[in-house]
């Protein structure tokens, strides 16, 4: 490996840094795809309202969409070829070499590390607007979400992914819920109700024109942001060559259902002045009553089940990276329940300092850069293993090919692009935080990389096999 330096480690190293194998099958991961992104359908899409009124978000919405369909294909293929827990790191590792496999899990450590943040503020507001005994939202709540649910996932990844199932399964209902109350809520001039601007192309469905639509892109995500976690979990599934690409296709086949009928109903329903701001939408569109109340129980259940997966997500990352050298060894040492105890507390820690913020749709835009720039490699890596590995096993195989990732590809970029279109400054800093990692490779942990780790070894067995043809 040019530039870098690999060391084998004793089984002992190895035995430490387990995961617990079998425990999910393709309904359980279909579920954790689901649990990642289902509180993006209770809170944060609607800030993409003020970006791009509903014609504009709308239209992102349906351009997004198309991007996540592209990327959820190819990383079907990524997963059941290479099914390990560094899911996007181990994809790129093999395509782009460790220089690449790093820049790829720091772009989705960032992603992962921010997003429960912005979710913490969520689950505050959502529990304000409940009124029970005088709670409001504040630092003590964003304490206590990520002190419990950290502390459920290091009992297990067999209970937590079963608890992730059943509160995504309530949160499901949740929406069936508001989706029946909201149609009587709904009237067409709800969609447009918010003035136009002189910006080029402005209308009353583009009040903010056509750059809105493009501004409005990191909002749509948050539609789906989150479900390429899927593979994450390859090790600790059963028979993840085919368990993992039915898992993460079912569950964007869900989310393209939910997005639709949130995206429509709450607008119509609220206003898409009204809704541009909330903390809450789905509970104001509904005004006040028992459907409201219903919602606003059931959205938390939402909110908690991405805090909940996502913390998941975050731990395997850190985890892999971590048991393959690219970061302190000593962030994968798992526990006697075969959970990784410092991957899953210290990122918590950093993300329970940014709740404090309060500023959930900058943590928002944040999360979506590190997920942006994530796809992008990843496309490339899908793209680069067609070309260079023809005859590489994939036991499923992408439709379309490299056509489907390269537009995924091009949709990522501009992705990438509109969040420095919506906050230039906080896009800057998680731009800094990703150029200080790079810098610790580049310094010190490319000459500590481990040859033995499950990830490692994918790709020296791969450059071994092609040196010898």
């Amino acid at each position: 490996m040019a530039g870098v330096e690999a060391h084998l480690e004793s089984a002992d190293y190895l035995q430490k840094r387990q995961l617990k194998s079998g425990s999910a099958g393709w309904l359980l991961l279909a579920g954790l795809g689901v649990s990642y992104v289902i509180s993006g359908d209770y809170s944060g899409w609607n800030f993409g309202l003020e970006q791009g009124g509903f014609g504009g978000l709308a239209i992102a919405a349906v351009i997004i969409a198309g991007m996540y369909l592209a990327l959820v294909l190819g990383m079907a293929e990524l997963s059941a070829a290479l099914p390990a827990a560094g899911g996007g790191y181990t994809f790129a590792r093999r395509a782009l070499g460790p220089w690449g496999g790093f820049a790829t899990g720091t772009a989705i450590l960032i992603e992962y590390a921010i997003a429960p943040a912005a979710i913490a503020t969520f689950i505050g507001a959502y529990v304000e607007s409940l009124g029970l005994f005088g709670i409001t939202s504040g630092w003590w709540i964003y304490l206590a979400a990520y002190a419990l649910f950290i502390g459920i996932h290091l009992a297990g990844v067999g209970e937590a992914l079963k608890v992730m199932f059943v509160i995504t399964a309530i949160a499901l209902v949740g929406l069936l819920v508001f989706a029946v109350a909201a149609v009587g809520h709904f009237d067409l001039a709800n969609l447009t109700n918010i003035a136009p601007t002189e910006a080029a192309g402005a209308s009353a469905w583009l009040p903010h024109g056509y750059l809105g639509i493009w501004a409005a892109i990191p909002f749509a995500i948050w539609f789906f942001l989150a479900i390429e976690g899927v593979p994450l979990a390859a090790e600790e599934a059963a028979d993840p060559e085919r368990n993992v690409p039915r898992g993460i296709i079912a569950a964007m086949a869900v989310l393209l259902v939910t997005c639709v009928t949130v995206l429509v109903l709450t607008t119509g329903a609220g206003g898409a002045q009204e809704m541009s701001t909330s903390g809450n939408p789905l509970v104001e569109a509904l005004g006040d009553g028992t459907a409201a109340k219903i919602v606003n129980y059931i959205g938390l259940a939402g909110l908690i089940a991405s805090f909940f997966s996502i913390i998941y997500a975050y731990s395997r990352q850190l985890f892999a990276l971590s048991r393959a050298g690219y970061l302190p060894r000593t962030l994968s040492v798992t526990n006697k329940r075969k959970a990784p105890t410092l991957a899953l507390i210290i990122p918590g820690a950093i993300g329970f300092v940014l709740s404090l913020t309060g500023q959930g749709d900058l943590l928002l835009n944040m999360a979506v850069f590190g997920a942006a720039l994530s796809y992008v490699l990843m496309m490339v890596s899908h793209i680069v293993l067609r070309v260079r590995e023809p005859d590489m096993p994939r036991p499923y195989r992408t439709p379309g090919g490299a056509v489907t990732t390269g537009f995924a590809l091009v949709i990522a970029v501009l992705a990438v692009i509109a969040t420095f279109l919506v906050n230039p400054v906080a896009a800057g800093w998680c731009l800094a935080v990703f150029a200080a990692f790079m810098g610790y490779f580049a310094v010190y942990s490319r000459h500590q990389l481990v040859a033995n780790s499950p990830d490692e070894e994918f790709a020296i067995l791969a450059q071994a096999e092609s040196e010898l043809t």
